[in-house]
């Protein structure tokens, strides 16, 4: 076995960097969520994914791999959000083995109400602390980090 090819001290230094990123981010994403509509960032994001999708609706295992969850985490998210009359399921009309999930009227709205706090905590955490072009040297980061880590693309929505 050959020897690991250790990281230097700036490539630990980024990668311990990244790793705050990482744990701190979505916490601070979910207190912000919980406080202004009651959800978490995942919630949240399953529900904004289909408000996204056509006509509001998704085959289970697409919005799994579009939120980079498990099938069955996603299951219980959908169920706990079904009691909350925000999703409901129902068999797909392509093939009536498989389920969508699809956002109800007041999903949309609680989605909708969220929203632009989500998107200033967003600008406020991650935009405004960049400059145009790192944000593009992210963009560029980010795109070559999930070409090796999702290299199929299953988890980029089919309408982006």
């Amino acid at each position: 076995m050959s020897e690991p090819r250790w990281l230097t001290l700036d490539e630990k230094v980024a990668w311990l960097g990244f790793v705050r990123v990482l744990t701190r981010l979505p916490a601070a994403l979910d207190a912000q969520l919980d406080h202004d509509a009651g959800l978490t960032f995942f919630e949240y994001h399953a529900l904004s994914m289909l408000s996204e999708a056509p006509q509001r609706s998704l085959r289970m295992s697409r919005l799994a791999q579009i939120t980079s969850s498990s099938l069955s985490r996603l299951s219980n998210v959908v169920k706990r959000l079904e009691a909350r009359d925000l999703v409901a399921r129902e068999p797909d009309p392509d093939d009536r083995r498989a389920t969508r999930a699809v956002l109800t009227d007041a999903g949309l709205a609680l989605v909708e109400s969220a929203a632009p706090q989500h998107v200033e905590t967003v600008r406020a955490l991650i935009v405004d602390a960049l400059g145009k072009g790192e944000l593009a040297q992210l963009h560029a980061a980010h795109e070559r980090i999930l070409a090796r880590v999702d290299p199929d693309g299953v988890t980029r929505p089919d309408w982006l």
